[in-house]
Formats: C-alpha cells, structure tokens, sequence
C-alpha cells in the first residue's frame, strides 16, 4: 500500500545563496543544479544537477527525549556544471555541510537546503557531500491525510517515506527518479533494537548503546528506506535458494502474526515462479503495532505492516519488491506500476490458492460498478491526494488483466516477467511499460485497452 505526502513550501534559495558569497571558480563554469525534478504531483520533491549513487547514514535516536543525530555522507555525480545544488531535508537542524571535505555554504528555505560547494564541480564529476544534522525528526501529514516521516511509536519510531517521508530523517535526492545504495546505521539504547534494510552487517553495544549497521546493496530509492527503532523478536530462516529471511515483529504482534509469516518462503517461491528471480539479495518484514502506524508499505526487502497482515497483503507488499522496489516509478504520475501489478498479484494468488479467478475478481468489480473504481484513469490520477486511491489499485489490476486476456498466459507471463527483468534495479513509466508490451507482442493491437482502460475516464463500455 502507498501513501502521498505534503510538501512544505519551497523556494530555490537563489537571492539567500547571492548574499552569502561565491564559490571558487576552479576553472568551471556552472548553473545552479535546481529544487525539484518537476514531478506532476509533488514538483518539489527531488533536485536538478546530479545523481546519487551512494547514501551513508550514521544516526543516533533516544526515543525518551526524541532526539536525532545524524550524519549524512552521501556520494553522488554530477550531471552538469554545477555552482550549487539542493537536498530534500524536512525539519532538522543543519549543523554542517562539507564538500569534498571542503567546508561548503548552505541556507534552508522550506525543504531545501541549498548547499554552495567551495569549489564548482565538472559534468561528470563523482563527489561527496557530509551533512551533519540534529533534532526532533517531524511527522509528516500527507494530502490524503495519513502520516508519513518519522513516526513516533510506543517503544520508539519508525521512519517511512512514501513519497518524501524520507526527507523527514536524512538529507537526500527524495524522488524515485534517483536510486543509490545505502548503509544505515542506527545507534539506540541497549534494549533496543534498530531494523533496516537489507542485511545487518555489525552490532556492537558500548556505553549503555547499541549500534545497529544495515547494508543494502541493490539501488534503493529513498520512499523505500526504513529504520524501526523498538523492541522486537526477531527471527531468521531462508526463503528460495537459502534466501535470507529476516522477520522483526513487536511482541505485542508475535502471536497473531506467526502463522502468516511462515507463509513468507513459499509466497516467494510462487512470485519467482511467476515474476521471475527475486531481485534483491534477503527479505522479510516488520510487523509494529496497529496503533503505531495504519497501513502497510513496501519498504526495499522489509515491508512494513500493522499489526499481523493477512496473507494477500502479504503477498501485496512482497510482490512490490519486483514492481515498484526493483522496478521503480520514474514519477509519482506512474504509481499504478507499482500497485496495479501488485493488487493483481493478489488476484492470481487467490486463483491459484483455491479462491476466486482472476476473471471472476475482475468481473465482479466491473459489475459492481462502484463510482471509486472509476473515478480517474490509472495513468492520470486526479491528484497528489488520490495517488493510493482505487482507480490506481484496482483499475490498475484490471489493465493487466485486459492484456492477459488478450494474448493468453503464456505470453502474459512472458510479459509481466520480461518486464521486472528489463528495468530490474531501474526506473520506468508508463509509457515504457505500453512500448514494452507493444514491442513484446507486436501482432496484437492493444491501442483499445490503452485509450479505455489505462487513459479513458469512467467505466469502458464492455468488460
């Protein structure tokens, strides 16, 4: 499941930056990298100029007093002449920024924080930038009105960031547009614990703290980062190929979730037999208290859940590590991408699960003919407070469908599967996914289904 989130104002910061001097020229000649990459629905969120390849995170959380400490050394190339560019970063308070290892200038308006490196950088030039950061890490109300960010939980927090809750705990490039690697550790009092993503690489407790090192070696974009922070029983089995399956669950959870979650290994091995190899290298979840966040998402090889999910969310959130994890929106404009395929996910699940066929789910929501469902195509929500609404999910599901009964399972199959292995660690829209599929099956004319059922506004005439 997918939330959207409010953007505090912003500006570029240009006239503040002119005020508080010049960088050394170094010989370049260069433009500002700019706030945002114009996404149509949150034009804030990312920044011009450069790409991030690598996020380190070091970060020291006490839940009693709520306070954050972090630092962020986030490695990135760029990818034009740049005098200046922008980070995403929420709140917080900026203690220092270096480049290089150069103290650079910066000043914060809104989200951004517009950072003036001492010397310009080149096209093409791999550099580092160190953010030093405290305070109270802020929650985030979305358009829709769920919550984002750093949310406060009754043991501790939990960090998620669909679509720029992420910004709420680290300075960053916060657009699924640009994905890096990340290692994240989390320093915590001793009887706690700190989950992230990927595999633990190091623990070690000094001092009355623990410090928690977390590696994730595949491209992440940054909506998929997490950090739980709480007390947890955790549990480690393998899935498919000795896959490393990591379960963290609040206690208060452990029983009610267990005979879910030893679902986890054979739901993976259905999805790879459906959508081809698992992308990423462990998996698992995190299961917190309903009372501490309200909905689930698919944070990179971790999902987040409330409570003890059912096993189609389940099968929802693990099946988002193949679309929307590894292959990743390039806007938020695309989020059927993300949950069109795993709402049909579910769909198949329960078809080859001894429930309802896909047809029959189709149908059924077609002759129900509920005004939600119809409300705005998949392609074009009506709006950044309707990205997670029905015509996403399940009107995304039914394009799918409308494929598969065109071309038959076989090459269905060869679809849905050629496609996570085509943008595997990648960005794609929804125009790539149409050529894709055109490309793929360049005998069968699917201009109907594009033009009634992924862009056409109300119900199509004909199931």
């Amino acid at each position: 499941m997918s939330r959207s989130a409010r953007l505090v104002p912003a500006a570029a910061g240009l006239l503040a930056l002119a005020l508080t001097g010049t960088a050394c020229g170094g010989g370049v000649h260069g433009t500002p990298g700019g706030s945002g990459v114009r996404d149509p629905y949150f034009p804030k969120a990312g920044n011009g100029g450069y790409d991030v390849t690598h996020y380190a995170l070091t970060l020291d959380y006490t839940p009693g007093s709520r306070h954050l400490t972090g630092k962020a050394v986030i490695t990135a190339r760029a990818t034009k002449d740049l005098t200046a560019f922008d980070l995403d970063l929420a709140g917080l308070d900026v203690d220092s920024v270096t480049v290089e290892g150069k103290d650079a200038r910066w000043n914060r308006t809104g989200q951004e924080l517009t950072v003036r490196p001492h010397d310009d950088l080149g096209k093409g030039e791999t550099f580092r930038t160190t953010v030093r950061y405290s305070g109270t890490p802020q929650t985030l109300t979305d358009p829709d009105g769920s919550e984002e960010g750093w949310l406060r939980t009754a043991d501790g927090a939990l960090g998620l960031g669909e679509p720029v809750g992420s910004m709420a705990w680290f300075p960053g490039n916060h657009h699924p547009s640009d994905k890096a690697t990340y290692d994240i550790t989390v320093t915590v009092p001793k009887d706690l614990q700190a989950v992230s993503n990927g595999e633990l690489t190091s623990r070690h407790t000094q001092g009355g703290r623990t410090s928690y090192a977390w590696h994730s070696a595949q491209p992440m974009a940054s909506y998929l980062a997490t950090v739980a922070i709480g007390h947890y029983d955790i549990t480690s089995t393998t899935g498919p190929h000795g896959l490393p399956v990591l379960t963290a669950v609040d206690p208060t959870q452990a029983k009610a979730s267990a005979k879910v979650l030893a679902k986890i290994p054979g739901i993976l091995a259905w999805e790879e037999l459906n959508f081809g190899p698992y992308p990423f290298t462990s998996s698992g979840v995190i299961v917190d208290r309903p009372d501490d966040v309200d909905y689930a998402l698919e944070t990179q090889t971790r999902p987040v859940f409330p409570g003890a999910p059912e096993t189609g969310t389940l099968v929802h959130e693990l099946a988002h590590q193949w679309y929307g994890d590894s292959v990743t929106p390039k806007s938020w404009q695309d989020m059927w991408l993300n949950e069109g395929f795993a709402t049909y996910a579910e769909w198949l699940y329960e078809e080859d699960h001894g429930g309802k066929s896909a047809q029959q789910t189709f149908t059924d929501l077609y002759e129900d003919d509920d005004e939600a469902v119809w409300a705005f195509p998949p392609a074009k929500p009506s709006g950044a407070a309707h990205i997670s609404d029905s015509p996403v999910y399940e009107r995304g599901a039914m394009v799918l469908h409308k494929i598969r009964q065109k071309v038959g399972d076989d090459t269905f199959y060869d679809i849905i599967q050629g496609w996570a292995a085509a943008h595997r660690h990648g960005t794609a829209s929804t125009a790539d996914f149409t050529a894709y599929v055109e490309k793929k099956v360049p005998d069968k004319d699917f201009a109907g289904i594009w033009k009634d059922w992924l862009y056409g506004d109300g119900r199509p005439d004909h199931p």
